[in-house]
């Protein structure tokens, strides 16, 4: 059934130049190319406009990260480097263009919604993703972060101070808990699986912001096996928090990951929790923030089941069933 929003698809063939060096790797080209494929197939096909992105300029990266990491990233892959600072990081010689384009995906996003496209639904196909970076080193296949580069966008140019980002990712974000953590007028929100099981170690439920931005984090880490019906329990209490804070615009970190085949998670999410977490998005959209929303690709590795999965959340955000 339709309901008139169409889905703005940021998105760009270039990202495949990101290369991983194959092998075992899980973050690849092929992740973007098996949901392109999914939403080729969708009942919602013939509604998906694409937008291409613009890279992330410097003072947009540096609202968030440290000069010395951009030149120690952009020395890295210029000088022939396989890796930064860990066989996770993967890079080849055009990884550091590819990741401001990948950081500009959440950014041209923002001005699609305010230029008037607040009634349709704005999700960035991106590679690589962005949670696990901090603003002076790379973690976990992420260099620049993307959730909360667009946030700082959204603060900078678009004068909306307060806002939230919700990461349904498998694991916690520890780069964007590290950034939003101690400000009163952003939020971060996070279901994932326990730090005790899980990387990045961060995200323990105690943990609630710093400073004057105590009580800005909300952590909601699940035991593995954890499925469905743990995360349709948190779900009231997300708006709620939500619902106290009132942002302006919400960020989403849209990781697929915790589906019970992905193997980069314990967790056993089925593909139809993410048409439900689509649909409560959609809901946090009209009723807190007058649909200022952007989705963001984060995780997400089980090729079998990833298309599938990003096409019932986008299917939830657009109320198609």
């Amino acid at each position: 059934m339709r309901h008139g929003s169409s889905l703005i698809l940021i998105t760009d063939p270039a990202y495949s130049r990101h290369d991983t060096g194959g092998g075992d790797h899980p973050e690849i080209a092929e992740r973007l190319q098996v949901i392109r494929e999914a939403l080729d197939q969708s009942s919602f096909a013939q509604n998906i406009h694409i937008a291409v992105p613009r890279p992330a300029s410097r003072a947009e990266l540096l609202a968030f990260h440290d000069e010395a990491w951009l030149f120690r990233f952009e020395e890295a892959v210029l000088s022939g480097r396989t890796y930064v600072d860990h066989p996770d990081n993967q890079v080849c010689y055009e990884s550091y263009a590819i990741a401001m384009l990948s950081a500009g995906a959440g950014l041209s996003g923002i001005d699609q919604v305010e230029r008037g496209q607040v009634g349709n639904v704005v999700f960035c196909l991106t590679r690589p993703p962005g949670h696990h970076a901090e603003a002076n080193q790379p973690f976990g296949f992420c260099f620049f972060n993307n959730c909360v580069i667009a946030a700082r966008y959204w603060q900078n140019h678009y004068g909306r101070t307060r806002v939230a980002v919700f990461d349904f990712d498998a694991h916690h974000g520890n780069g964007i808990q590290s950034a939003l953590e101690s400000e009163n007028n952003s939020a971060y929100v996070s279901i994932h699986e326990h730090p005790s099981f899980s990387f990045s170690g961060t995200g323990w439920e105690e943990e609630r912001g710093l400073g004057s931005g105590k009580g800005s984090i909300l952590n909601l880490p699940l035991p593995p096996g954890a499925g469905d019906a743990q995360v349709q329990r948190l779900l009231p209490r997300i708006r709620l928090f939500l619902e106290e804070m009132q942002p302006d615009a919400l960020v989403v970190g849209a990781g697929f990951d915790a589906h019970v085949e992905d193997d980069m998670s314990g967790l056993a999410y089925t593909t139809p929790l993410y048409q439900e977490l689509g649909r409560f998005v959609r809901a946090l959209g009209r009723d807190i923030c007058s649909g200022r929303v952007v989705s963001i690709l984060e995780g997400g590795y089980h090729l079998p089941r990833l298309g599938e999965c990003a096409t019932a959340y986008l299917a939830g955000l657009l109320q198609e069933e």
